[in-house]
């Protein structure tokens, strides 16, 4: 942040933050973004994942809530958890129709500020070499202090 300025985050802030983290290539640069996203205030984390997709819907969504905990995104409780498996769930919703039926693998990105939650899904759909790329993100609101 700037020298006594307040900069206010929303909503498309922390997508972005949570679009960035699932786009890194490796867990070096996973935490150097990490680092520079804390400095503005925003706590992030991100999971890989993979395998054929309409099984992999349930790991998914565990995996992003698991790393979602574990990092202090969001606490232990049903309302966390319930958010983040929210936001997961509708993230893929949107990618569902290139995914079913193919193998899948990307990474799950979760970036959370105040009362903003966000969860990117980037992933490769297809088949040996064959791969299409999408995108899923989605926002859930809860209490700062869940």
């Amino acid at each position: 942040m700037h020298e006594n300025a307040k900069i206010s985050l929303n909503s498309i802030d922390i997508g972005r933050a949570a679009l960035h983290i699932a786009l890194t290539a490796n867990r070096a640069e996973e935490m150097r973004l990490k680092e520079r996203l804390a400095g503005q205030g925003i706590r992030a984390t991100a999971v890989d994942f993979g395998g054929e997709f309409i099984p992999s819907i349930v790991k998914i969504i565990e995996r992003a809530v698991v790393a979602a905990q574990r990092q202090g995104l969001v606490t232990e409780t049903h309302v966390g958890a319930g958010a983040v498996a929210g936001a997961a769930h509708e993230a893929l919703e949107q990618v569902k129709n290139k995914a079913v039926g193919f193998n899948v693998g990307g990474k799950i990105g979760i970036a959370r500020c105040g009362e903003h939650l966000c969860v990117a899904i980037y992933m490769g759909v297809g088949v040996l070499n064959l791969n299409e790329m999408c995108v899923g993100l989605a926002h859930r609101s809860l209490a700062s202090d869940e």
